[in-house]
């Protein structure tokens, strides 16, 4: 079956990352006889100094006649200078509301060959794990186009006084919700409501519109907790959560402090869809690491791609309904792993002579598409 894929490269590592994700594609097209064929668009930085604004209608446009997107990464301090309204981040705020990808999940889970890459003691992880294991894996379910970013903002008094305004509806709140419960009746059957409802009224919105919600799924449990102290407990006890459902400010900082436990924000991916449907083929979907775009290493071979790769491996599995092929990819990712294959920002200093071998960004590629092919 063929399949059409818009790629938004993007700035700094951004080109970096998305080559060898789609080398990792072709192998699974293949292995598994499937055509995927890649529309390359112009967004962020880029597009800025070709056409003035970081996301051309054309951009927009040429993408939604796509099955899905996969992004690197925008951004750069040569556009830090520019209008909001002009920085290469609003690319990804209308990728985002134009394709109509609401909900945004970002798995966290520690790998076993990166256990002592978690800054994290074992003892604690066991603590926290239900089968007393040094591991976490949860997901953070992001509400992606409501919230502080969409909402009214402006400068007054000269310029001196400015403002950004938190806005949610309950549509907006329900339809994400929605998506976590979908994800928790998938995994663990647990989900976490976090927010900032002993201060903020968008908050107290967020549970009344949960407390709705979680009447229609008596089979999951549902807790919640304010944003200060669950950033606490994913430092004293990340195996205590399952799904997390929050806001797009508060799933923005959460899914970044998380990343960390798992020895590098390179390793995280992350799929922006409108629905969770097991079983068929997906929506269009919205696909990118959750790293940024990294300037300071641009051109140097030295990004981590597995972020990257992992998120093609999302694209298959929830826009193509690819689970077989999907799993793949993960497997083969996992086994470049236990060869002791690392880029420089998953190596650990004290791993003893000859255990690991520190890869470029090309290599890395190159050594997941072998295992894939050989899988």
């Amino acid at each position: 079956m063929d399949y059409s894929i818009a790629l938004v490269p993007g700035d700094g590592i951004g080109p970096e990352v998305i080559a060898p994700a789609t080398e990792v594609l072709d192998t699974v097209g293949d292995r598994y006889g499937h055509g995927f064929h890649y529309v390359e668009l112009v967004a962020g930085g880029k597009a800025i100094d070709s056409s003035g604004e970081p996301l051309p209608r054309e951009t927009l446009e040429a993408a939604k006649q796509c099955d899905a997107l996969l992004l690197g990464a925008v951004g750069g301090p040569q556009w830090e200078t520019l209008p909001g309204h002009l920085r290469p981040e609003r690319a990804l705020l209308g990728l985002r509301s134009g394709l109509g990808v609401f909900a945004n999940l970002r798995p966290v889970a520690l790998l076993p060959q990166l256990k002592d890459a978690c800054p994290i003691k074992d003892e604690v992880l066991r603590e926290s794990n239900p089968q007393g294991k040094p591991h976490f894996d949860l997901l953070i379910v992001r509400e992606l186009t409501g919230g502080i970013y969409f909402g009214e903002r402006g400068r007054e008094d000269a310029g001196k006084r400015a403002f950004d305004t938190e806005t949610y509806s309950w549509e907006e709140i329900e339809r994400v919700l929605r998506i976590g419960y979908t994800a928790a009746g998938l995994r663990r059957k647990r989900l976490c409501v976090v927010d900032k409802a002993n201060v903020l009224e968008s908050s107290r919105l967020w549970r009344e519109v949960a407390s709705a919600v979680a009447q229609e799924y008596p089979g999951i449990e549902t807790s919640y907790l304010y944003v200060d102290n669950c950033a606490m407990q994913l430092i004293r006890a990340p195996g205590q959560f399952d799904v997390i459902v929050t806001s797009n400010l508060f799933g923005d900082i959460l899914s970044d402090e998380a990343s960390v436990l798992t020895g590098s924000i390179g390793m995280l991916p992350s799929a922006s869809l409108s629905s969770i449907a097991p079983g068929s083929k997906g929506p269009m979907g919205m696909y990118e690491p959750i790293h940024g775009s990294a300037p300071d290493i641009a051109g140097r071979d030295l990004a981590n791609p597995l972020g990257t790769i992992l998120s093609a491996a999302m694209l298959l599995r929830y826009s193509f309904n690819l689970e077989h092929e999907a799993a793949a990819v993960e497997a083969a990712v996992q086994a470049v792993l236990d060869e002791g294959l690392r880029t420089q920002d998953i190596a650990r200093r004290s791993a003893l002579p000859g255990t690991e071998k520190v890869v470029g960004t090309q290599a890395m590629g190159e050594a997941v598409c072998k295992a894939l092919a050989n899988g």
